[in-house]
């Protein structure tokens, strides 16, 4: 076939990609490096912001796959509106669970062992001894049961919590036991003491850490944020937050980037990351493995991995 495809990476640094295509090297220059109009396939620059991700979608009049390396597709799919019908939205199922995974037990251990403490002792010289929380024994709840969510439990089993709940759109059962429907919450959120957010951005899940969310959160838990922003309504954590009630660890905020001087910076009991759980080492070989896979299948007419929608696509369908 010929069709151009562009990629966010170099094509001559990922083997094995299928011969045919035209690949053109786009990472969100102000300049395209084609005609948007001749690509077939478009894989969305990685941590850009969405106008950049947006930009070329009202020009590619022939795209049939738009490809995330995000797990999150909220960046592009307004834009899809801008689509024909029947262009297939995939995301990278695959590629950030190790890392996002890892970092969210980061979060949790050191938020609760008091780990930005210590450094800030060290800044001064200092030496703070005393009792710190463990995640042993703890009960966790993890809303947003994805594949992101499954290996979040993976690493919390050694760490022998007394219990992991999991929370997800649709009730279901897994090996590790069931997953209950966001109905569920209002139980389930008195009994943990961590809960984290690992649930994709959705007019479900907007603002859906609220303040009567917040509230029925034990005294002294703590909320790990590793899926977007907009799911906790920044103003009812802020609340939180300063009367000590609640901990927060945070890799995304709202607004983000946290711009200067916002009262989330000095908040008492938070620990901010800078949306950084799924840049790390592990990122560019298992993007490039996703892209390799999922160009071979396109080229080839085979079904394409992670679709999670199809443009004029009826809902049900």
């Amino acid at each position: 076939m010929t069709a151009d495809v562009w990629l966010p990476i170099r094509p001559d640094e990922i083997d094995g990609l299928p011969e045919g295509p035209n690949y053109r090297f786009w990472d969100g220059e102000q300049e395209f490096p084609a005609d948007p109009a001749e690509c077939a396939f478009y894989v969305v620059p990685y941590m850009k912001a969405p106008s950049v991700s947006q930009r070329p979608l009202s020009d590619m009049a022939s795209v049939q796959v738009v490809q995330t390396l995000s797990a999150g597709i909220d960046h592009v799919e307004p834009a899809l509106r801008l689509l024909r019908p029947g262009v297939r939205l995939c995301n990278a199922r695959g590629v950030h669970e190790a890392s996002t995974a890892e970092l969210t037990l980061t979060l949790i251990l050191a938020s609760l062992r008091g780990v930005p403490d210590f450094v800030r002792a060290q800044d001064k010289g200092e030496w703070r001894g005393g009792f710190r929380p463990a995640l042993a024994d703890k009960s966790v709840l993890i809303v947003g049961y994805g594949s992101i969510g499954a290996a979040i439990e993976d690493r919390l089993v050694p760490f022998e919590v007394a219990r992991v709940a999991r929370v997800a759109r649709s009730e279901r059962t897994t090996a590790r036991g069931p997953v209950h429907p966001l109905t569920d919450l209002p139980s389930l959120l008195p009994e943990a003491d961590v809960v984290v957010l690992s649930t994709p951005l959705t007019e479900q899940t907007k603002g859906l850490v609220d303040a009567d969310f917040l509230a029925l959160m034990k005294d002294g838990a703590l909320l790990v944020n590793v899926a977007r922003g907009g799911v906790v309504d920044t103003k009812a954590l802020l609340t939180e937050l300063e009367t000590g009630r609640v901990l927060a660890a945070l890799d995304v905020t709202d607004p983000e980037p946290l711009p200067p001087g916002h009262p989330l910076w000095q908040a008492p009991g938070v620990l901010i990351s800078p949306h950084v759980g799924g840049p790390t080492s592990a990122f560019l070989p298992r993007a490039k493995r996703l892209l390799v896979d999922q160009l071979h299948r396109f080229v080839n007419q085979e079904p394409l991995r992670n679709v999670v929608l199809t443009t004029g696509a009826t809902a049900g369908a």
